[in-house]
């Protein structure tokens, strides 16, 4: 969240700086070129005046020693020409190489030549690599006798025009730094409530109702949006604690009553005769009884798994340790065989209620509903995800029925006189559901007569790394 913040504002702020370093630096680039023509402008009038003199009395080895030393000290040649443009004073070989390779030349020699005062020559950027000419005449309306030329080569000008620009882009970039060193705290500061519902919301999602956002810190707006996530939070904390007193409180006061009822019903029992109808209505009474008992029996252990919400890591091998040998005494018993494959070292995370539980239902229905004959355990992990498959090959469900099966109360048709209450593989789902995990329901083990698949319950949980 800090760097989206900072790829909005730091653009913004960029564009501020060039909306106002661009303009300065052009205003700087033509103040140095301003300044480099006026003194080129002076030297040329003072090399005017006395070239002047020199040609009117025809003392000219002064000027010629002046002009050759301004040539040497500065790199820049200066020449008097006559009107034929011939070089009467001056450098004359430097000066004719340089003014080769300017062709904006003659056009200045000869405004200068008719008595005018030139602009200099063309547009000039501190990227391009023409050189500065400047010329004056020598006389004045009908007397111009000559002209004085300067080309200069503008390498030190332009060094100072980049140097300049590299000041202004460096002072530009301060409150670039600067901007970035505050809005990174209070980015930190702004965005700090939000990052705590965030991680308050995964704490939600993984069953936990007890968590609350700060709603002291950070913006009115914020704290106003931490305060109603918490009373949000308080109302559904309620509801939750409330639904699970009810079905926990409900079935307890069942409990007694049903079991009375219980003891009337097989109270009656020496009074019956076998074969007659009291006999037959006995036992259905007493079957409806226990399945109402078993009912009250998950209900109540729905609600005491569900009041645990905490998920906590817990090492696979250990959850097995203390089940495998339960499991192959129960396969053993009912003539079927247990297959476990599961590497060590699997660490993930465990639902509220426990692992152990979840895995003791799954092989539950393997046992009871499937009629199967090999019943395999198996583990793997793969994207972070470690993914424990209870399979067998019975009679499975089918994949039309395998999202109504996760569904509480559900029977199959199929297992309607089968003990159960349609609650196990609801619960389990919704215990490894707040675990951040997922059971899924998939085609198991191909059935030894080659007529299909049994059926697979897979339990996919985060793994924690070790």
């Amino acid at each position: 969240m800090h760097r989206r913040l900072l790829v909005v504002l730091v653009p913004l702020a960029v564009l501020l700086v060039a909306a106002l370093g661009v303009p300065l630096g052009v205003t700087v680039a033509e103040r140095e070129m301003q300044e480099t023509y006026v003194d080129r402008l002076n030297d040329v009038g003072r090399f005017a005046s006395l070239a002047e003199t020199a040609l009117s009395t025809g003392r000219t080895e002064a000027l010629q020693q002046e002009l050759a030393r301004y040539h040497e000290l500065y790199g820049i040649p200066v020449a008097v020409i006559d009107k034929s443009g011939a070089v009467l004073l001056g450098p004359a070989d430097a000066y004719r190489q340089a003014a080769r390779a300017e062709p904006a030349l003659p056009r200045i020699v000869t405004a200068a030549l008719a008595g005018a005062r030139p602009e200099p020559s063309g547009e000039w950027a501190p990227w391009d690599d023409s050189a500065f000419v400047v010329a004056e005449p020598v006389g004045r309306d009908s007397e111009v006798v000559g002209a004085v030329v300067t080309i200069s080569d503008l390498a030190r000008t332009r060094s100072r025009i980049l140097l300049r620009w590299a000041q202004l882009a460096g002072l530009g970039l301060l409150p670039l730094i600067a901007l970035v060193a505050v809005a990174w705290p209070v980015s930190a500061w702004v965005l700090r409530p939000v990052r705590e519902l965030d991680a308050a919301s995964s704490r939600i999602s993984q069953g936990d109702l007890t968590i609350r956002a700060d709603a002291e810190a950070g913006p009115p707006e914020l704290r106003r949006l931490a305060e109603s996530f918490n009373t949000m939070m308080d109302a559904v904390e309620n509801a939750v604690q409330r639904q699970r007193a009810f079905v926990s409180d409900a079935s307890h006061q069942l409990r007694n009553p049903l079991t009375s009822l219980r003891l009337a019903v097989e109270s009656l029992e020496p009074h019956l005769r076998a074969g007659d109808d009291g006999r037959q209505a006995y036992d259905v009474a007493v079957d409806e009884l226990k399945a109402m008992q078993r009912m009250l029996n998950s209900l109540q252990a729905s609600a005491r798994m569900e009041s645990i919400r905490t998920a906590s890591p817990v090492d696979l091998d250990a959850v097995l340790a203390t089940r495998v040998d339960r499991w192959r005494a129960l396969t053993a018993t009912a003539g079927q065989r247990l297959a476990v494959e599961v590497p060590p070292g699997l660490r993930l995370l465990e639902p509220s209620g426990g692992l152990g539980s979840i895995l003791d239902e799954l092989i539950s229905n393997a046992l009871r509903l499937s009629d199967a004959r090999v019943v395999r355990v198996s583990a793997a992990e793969a994207g972070g995800v470690v993914a424990i498959a209870v399979r067998d090959d019975g009679q499975g469900i089918e994949p039309a029925e395998r999202e109504q099966a996760l569904r509480r109360f559900w029977r199959a048709p199929k297992h309607q006189n089968v003990t159960g209450t349609g609650l196990g593989l609801a619960i389990c789902a919704d215990l490894v559901g707040a675990a951040g995990g997922e059971l899924r329901l998939e085609d198991g083990l191909p059935r030894p007569d080659g007529t299909g698949h049994g059926f697979a319950a897979v339990v996919a949980l985060p793994l924690v790394p070790g």
